[in-house]
């Protein structure tokens, strides 16, 4: 399932791109999209971190290991690590931008009516939604996540944990501001 998201999430990304007519590196989408989720696997699931990051860091070493110049090492690194935070990428690179923009295409429709029947109906011909994808995504997300909560702080993936697990408390911003030890 997992695949075929990241391929979906590819083609989409891509298909923004030339819509946008947008300078990236289709080569650098396609490995940053296929990486974006790679945190969530069970070999990461007592990492302390953002599985965002443990994606970002396997991407990272797989570039670095075939070569790949640090300036894309970089921006493929920075596109897997903000997918998650919504109203940032769009303000960075077209990479950066693209992959976030080809997951939420995938996951939530964003911008679904940019992209016409055929291009929608084509990719997803290619690379099968799973007819209950909606929900399995969010545990596949959750399972990823249900050993570190606390990396979900600040980020989409608390909306995934209030949702899927019944044990998780959402840690407030202005909680931790008004309880913080400052006395004024």
């Amino acid at each position: 399932m997992l695949l075929r998201h990241a391929l979906r999430s590819f083609l989409f990304g891509a298909l923004t791109g030339y819509r946008e007519a947008l300078l990236f590196d289709d080569e650098l989408l396609y490995v940053a999209a296929l990486f974006h989720n790679v945190g969530l696997n069970a070999r990461y699931c007592r990492s302390p971190r953002r599985f965002e990051i443990d994606s970002a860091d396997e991407a990272r070493d797989f570039l670095r290991s075939n070569g790949i110049g640090e300036p894309a090492v970089t921006e493929v690194w920075t596109a897997i690590a903000l997918h998650t935070t919504p109203g940032i990428p769009e303000y960075m690179s077209p990479l950066v931008f693209l992959v976030s923009a080809g997951v939420q295409m995938d996951l939530r429709g964003a911008r679904y009516d940019e992209f016409t029947p055929r291009q929608r109906d084509e990719v997803v011909r290619a690379f099968p939604r799973e007819s209950e994808f909606k929900h399995e995504i969010l545990e596949v997300y959750a399972r990823g996540m249900e050993r570190r909560p606390e990396t979900a702080f600040g980020s989409i993936n608390a909306d995934i944990l209030d949702r899927c697990d019944p044990n998780y408390r959402r840690i407030n911003f202005c909680g931790l501001v008004l309880g913080s030890r400052w006395s004024t």
